[in-house]
């Protein structure tokens, strides 16, 4: 965990090194519960915008409007807010005046990108391999990449040795992705084609961890209300230009569905992007995406629970549990050093 990094010297992390143990409890009892729900709000929101888009119409151009609506509206919600709220409004016109006069690295805003890339991916290769098999390599994607993030220091609070905790609770994440899917994935038939495909959702989880330590060190800079606006400033932007390409792919539109929750994808991804941009500050990108895999799966579980005429299985039982252990794992992991 990104908190218990100690410096090259061997001493301990200024951060935490000297932070006693009853200083540690009251972060984690405030942090854990924000990555957790940030899971869930991911859950919630592929629900969401996955239902959006088959009421819009059909093929990638329906997914990319789903994914600009849902971008789009949370946007105007957090300008709203910004106006209102008038230091993430003045930090806001702080960004784009640091960036005009390149007092911050361009490529630190463009962390909305990931969003995007990972709307395109998943309308690419998800009819092809399937949701489960989609989201099963993302999260390995996610969890490599963010094993690499934190032990080279590219996120907010510096490097993070592979401790033997790290990559197994990153495994366990994996295999609880992999559990929930067991059904699904051994109908799919292994072929290159569908190999080469699935390197779209590998390169997408790796983004997504990339974003997160974007996130995290630009939240360092400007605070994670300006960063979350810059996210879906920079995200509807990426989307609107791909969605005018689309138009060149196969697909229709059919209109807009008249359901009102299914507008509510943006106000989930303002909760998620400003909650793991606040998390990923103080227990740097793998905890972060360790927790909020077990967020999702636990979500889904529980949605199946509420929603499938049958009872969940013991296998999403199981894959529930292996993501709470693997969270643990890591987490205890980090404490312990």
């Amino acid at each position: 965990m990104a908190e218990a990094a100690a410096p090259a010297t061997g001493g301990p992390s200024p951060q935490t090194g000297s932070r006693p143990p009853q200083a540690v409890a009251p972060r984690w009892l405030t942090t854990l519960p924000m990555m957790l729900a940030s899971g869930a709000l991911i859950a919630l929101q592929s629900q969401v915008n996955g239902a959006l888009a088959r009421g819009l119409g059909t093929g990638l151009r329906a997914v990319t409007l789903a994914a600009l609506i849902s971008f789009g509206s949370g946007l105007v919600v957090l300008t709203v807010f910004a106006l209102v709220h008038r230091r993430t409004g003045r930090g806001i016109a702080g960004l784009f005046e640091a960036v005009r006069r390149r007092q911050l690295p361009r490529w630190l805003v463009l962390g909305g990108l990931g969003g995007a890339f990972f709307v395109v991916s998943q309308g690419l290769s998800a009819p092809t391999l399937g949701i489960t098999f989609f989201i099963l390599c993302f999260v390995a994607g996610q969890a490599v990449m963010a094993l690499l993030v934190d032990h080279h220091g590219w996120g907010p609070n510096g490097p993070t040795a592979l401790a033997t905790g790290r990559v197994v609770g990153a495994v366990l994440a994996v295999v609880a992705v992999g559990i929930e899917g067991a059904g699904v994935l051994t109908a799919v038939p292994v072929t290159a084609a569908l190999l080469l495909l699935a390197a779209l959702p590998l390169v997408a989880g790796a983004v997504n961890s990339a974003q997160q330590g974007m996130n995290g060190r630009l939240a360092a800079r400007v605070g994670p209300w300006v960063t979350t606006w810059n996210n879906f400033f920079v995200g509807t932007t990426g989307l609107a230009l791909f969605l005018v390409l689309t138009f060149l792919l196969p697909g229709d539109l059919t209109g807009l569905p008249t359901q009102p929750w299914l507008y509510l994808g943006g106000i989930f991804g303002v909760g998620f992007i400003w909650a793991s941009t606040v998390t990923v500050r103080v227990h740097g990108v793998l905890v972060v995406g360790v927790f909020a895999v077990a967020g999702q799966v636990l979500t889904a579980a529980v949605l199946a629970l509420l929603t499938s005429p049958t009872p969940p299985g013991p296998a999403t039982w199981t894959a529930a549990l292996t993501s709470l252990v693997g969270a643990a794992v890591v987490g205890l992991s980090g404490r312990r050093r």
